[in-house]
Parts: structure tokens; C-alpha cells; sequence
């Protein structure tokens, strides 16, 4: 661990920071202070999966955090599952006729581990405006964010007409097997506000922000493993066929492969709306071409050589793990490879394999979905005029008019259990971080604490535009 020079932050001071030209958010000082203290709370539960994980009380922590604030006994559910749990805390709208809003988050992390930290992943620490823990970025800090939105909205005497359902998972880092149940108990839900996922980007340069950004669609994680078997034999007789060159040619083609250039309402819309805030004209140009035309050859080959934007042009499938052979000198029996498929929405899993098992041309190739449980194909969500135009108002009210970009994701979250059951989930996450702090997942996650404030407004407009009409 190495000592850090640090400079001491008031929460005052931090949230105090201008976001240029717009006048600063309403202070909320009550429910800013429980955010950063029910924030610091639950990073220091260790919600990790396995022994000793700590989710169920994070849900127990967010269950008296609501009791205390007018939420009844009666109205939260925490559902324990295997080692891990989930939350489901209800506000019963005024209009029965009207289908619920669900608020979507996780409480579990992914493991840290401490002596790779600069801090202890556990011990949650402000400083130098941020604040430091596992599950800073993602996500306890949004749901507490989220949650204490609602109890601040439900202290001004909101009375919403749409039932308001806060629905937190415990194990969309691994399984996902609490989301799916809470998406099968949710299912007639008018529409889901997921707060892990997308969000607002500031300028490197000065701290301003740039854009802000939601999803409506995910790419479904699937898995392949190629198998390809012979008899074997001793090295010094070679035969005709042998697993690994037969493998070899396969990844070969596979490796070359490109699926069809696609696009939804929503990824339109990106390629649009990014290419105005391109600075790379050749870039822009591709963008705005396949757009008007996901065929354009010549936009094709310029997104292609772009690993951040290959991805986005349609579905990609790679190879990502290899093994063969079983000594220095036999032939080898087996020889396998994982195949990691980034499916665009629209297709299913056999599908895509049959695509690959004829890329392939190798009819002792085996190929097997050894994906698992843990992802399921889902549609695109629509745009709805109703959700585009309350994150409109809400992300001017917190943070002034900036651009905003729909997107699709490439990973999974728990949006996919909703959407593959037709309810509409978006992810729509209140904060603001530069590139070069997003750590989710990594060493010394972090996230600025200047969030909290236009993050509480954010919310409050989205909570009584969706809920309360």
C-alpha cells in the first residue's frame, strides 16, 4: 500500500462546483448527506460471492434507510437466495390502472483484492473529492443515489400516480440468477429505469460536462467451444488429419469472419448523434454514412479498423482462449477453442452458431453454446417519446443542456431479464466521471463526489414525470 498526499474536501465545497454556465442544482443538504453516508455503509459490506458475502445486509441496510423515511414494514421484501439476497421496496401510486416504474440497481461487487489496492477495497475514503471502495462506480453509490432521491421526494409530500417499485439484485456480477427472478416477478412493469449502466462523460480538459448518454438496447454475451477430436498416435508417424491444424484453419476463418453490418432505431441514433461530437473528420464521415447506409463499404472499413467502434456495426465473434495436445511428442486427441460472441439484438444463440459452423468448413469441428444461464437474448427497447423527453429535462435540470447520445451496450446488465420478458428498460445512471476515472471493476474504483447534488435533481425530475402523471 503507498501513503497518498491528500488535500481534506467538505462535501459543501465538493458539491459546490460549478458545471460552467448553468446556475447550480437546489441543495438537498439532508438526503446529500445520506448519500454519502449510506454510500460508505454499503462499500463497506463486502457483497462479493462466495463465502462470508455481505449482500443480504446491504439490503438490510437500505430497508432501514427506507423505513425510516416513510417506506412500511409491509412494503419491503428483502428475498434471500443461495449466499446472496434481493430488494424489492414499493410506493404505492394513486392510479392502480397504471403499471409500476421500476428502479433497477445491484448491491453485489466484483471481488478486489486488497494488496493490489492503493486503499483497502472495504474502507470507503473521500478524498480529494472522491470517493474511494469497491462499488463506488458500481453500483452502490448510484442506488443509494437513486433511493435517497425517492425518500427526498417522498419527504416534499409527492404523491405519485404510478407505483414506484425499487428493485435492487444481489448477483448481477455472476449469475444474475436473483435479477432473473426479480425481472419474473416484475414483468408487468410499464417500464424499467436501470441506474447501472450509462452516463454522463466531462471533458478531460475541463472538468465540464460533454455529453450524457443512455441505453435502450445490450449485445447478449454468448460463449462457443470448438472441439475437434482424433485418434492420436505417436509424433513420428503423422497422420493426414491432426486436431490442431484442423482447429487452427477454423479459428483462421473465423478470425476473418465479419457478420452482417446492422442497425435499431437506437443505434442509428448513436451513430448520428456521436458523429457531431467527432473530432476525426474521417471518422465522422464513416459514422454519418453508416447511418444513412450500414452497407457502405468504404464507412465499413474505417469503423472496422476502430476497436471501439467495431463493435458497434453489428455482431462479433472471437477467439479468446486455446488448448491442444496432451504430450511434447503425440499427435493430439483433442483440440480445443472459446469462441466469445457479442450478439447484436435480434438473433438468437443457434442462429449464430450455424452462421460459424459454416464460416468453419471443417465438419470435425464440433461446436457447442457453453454459455450457461447467466445471459439471455433481448430485443432492443423502443425510443419512447416519454422516457427520451424526461431524461431530456431532467439531465438540463442537473447538469444544463448538453448533448445526449442513446446507446447500445456491448455487456450485459440486468436490463436484459426485462427486456427479453418485452418490458422496456433503459439505463440511465444520474453521474458524471472523465475517461480517465472510470475504474468499475479495477484498482482504486472511484467516483466524484460532485454527482450527488445534480444527481438527487436528476432524479427528482425523472421520478415525477415518469410517476407522476
Amino acid at each position: 500500500m503507498r501513503v497518498i498526499a491528500s488535500t481534506v474536501f467538505t462535501l459543501g465545497a465538493i458539491l459546490a462546483v460549478s458545471t460552467g454556465a448553468q446556475a447550480a442544482p437546489k441543495a438537498y443538504p439532508q438526503a446529500e448527506k445520506q448519500v454519502l453516508e449510506i454510500s460508505k455503509q454499503a462499500i463497506a459490506l463486502r457483497s462479493v460471492e462466495g463465502e462470508g458475502n455481505q449482500t443480504q445486509q446491504v439490503a438490510e441496510l437500505f430497508a432501514k434507510e427506507l423505513l425510516a423515511n416513510g417506506w412500511d414494514a409491509k412494503d419491503i421484501e428483502i428475498v434471500p437466495h443461495k449466499d446472496t439476497a434481493y430488494l424489492i421496496a414499493t410506493w404505492q401510486g394513486s392510479d392502480p390502472s397504471l403499471k409500476p416504474l421500476v428502479i433497477s440497481a445491484h448491491m453485489d461487487v466484483v471481488e478486489a483484492k486488497a494488496a493490489d489496492w492503493e486503499r483497502d477495497p472495504f474502507t470507503p475514503v473521500v478524498e480529494n473529492g472522491y470517493l474511494y471502495g469497491r462499488g463506488a462506480s458500481d453500483t452502490k453509490f448510484e442506488a443509494v443515489l437513486a433511493m435517497e432521491a425517492m425518500i427526498e421526494l417522498r419527504k416534499q409530500g409527492f404523491k405519485p400516480k404510478r407505483t414506484l417499485v425499487i428493485a435492487y439484485s444481489g448477483d448481477e456480477e455472476t449469475s444474475m440468477a436473483t435479477s432473473k427472478l426479480i425481472a419474473e416477478r416484475l414483468k408487468d412493469a410499464e417500464l424499467v429505469l436501470n441506474v447501472d449502466g450509462s452516463s454522463g462523460t466531462l471533458s478531460e480538459k475541463t472538468g465540464k460536462p460533454a455529453f450524457w448518454s443512455w441505453g435502450g438496447a445490450e449485445k447478449t454475451y454468448v460463449d462457443y467451444q470448438i472441439d475437434v477430436t482424433n485418434p492420436g498416435g505417436h509424433s513420428s508417424a503423422p497422420r493426414t488429419e491432426n486436431a490442431i491444424v484442423q482447429l487452427s484453419e477454423v479459428l483462421e476463418r473465423i478470425g476473418h469472419y465479419h457478420f452482417k453490418p446492422e442497425l435499431n432505431d437506437i443505434t442509428r441514433a448513436y451513430w448520428v448523434e456521436a458523429a457531431k461530437l467527432e473530432p476525426n473528420a474521417t471518422l465522422a464521415g464513416a459514422m454519418r454514412a453508416f447511418a444513412a447506409n450500414p452497407n457502405d463499404e468504404a464507412a465499413l472499413k474505417v469503423l472496422r479498423a476502430n476497436p471501439s467502434m467495431v463493435g458497434r456495426t453489428g455482431t462479433t465473434c472471437v477467439p479468446t482462449m486455446l488448448s491442444g495436445g496432451h504430450a511434447q511428442n503425440a499427435l493430439p486427441q483433442r483440440a480445443t477453442a472459446n469462441i466469445n460472441c457479442r450478439i447484436f439484438p435480434g438473433h438468437t444463440r443457434e442462429e449464430i452458431m450455424a452462421e460459424l459452423e459454416k464460416v468453419a468448413q471443417m465438419p470435425a469441428a464440433k461446436f457447442s453454446d457453453v454459455t450457461g444461464d447467466a445471459s439471455t437474448m433481448s430485443p432492443a427497447s423502443p425510443m419512447r417519446p416519454d422516457f427520451v423527453a424526461a431524461t431530456r429535462k431532467a439531465v438540463t435540470a442537473a447538469w444544463g443542456p448538453i448533448p445526449i447520445i442513446p446507446s447500445q451496450a456491448s455487456g450485459a446488465s440486468d436490463s436484459m431479464w426485462y427486456r427479453a420478458l418485452g418490458v422496456p428498460s433503459y439505463s440511465a445512471s444520474a453521474s458524471m466521471m472523465k475517461d480517465s476515472d472510470e475504474f468499475a471493476h479495477g484498482l482504486n474504483e472511484r467516483l466524484p463526489l460532485l454527482n450527488v447534488r445534480p444527481g438527487i435533481t436528476y432524479y427528482l425530475s425523472l421520478y415525477k414525470d415518469l410517476a407522476g402523471k
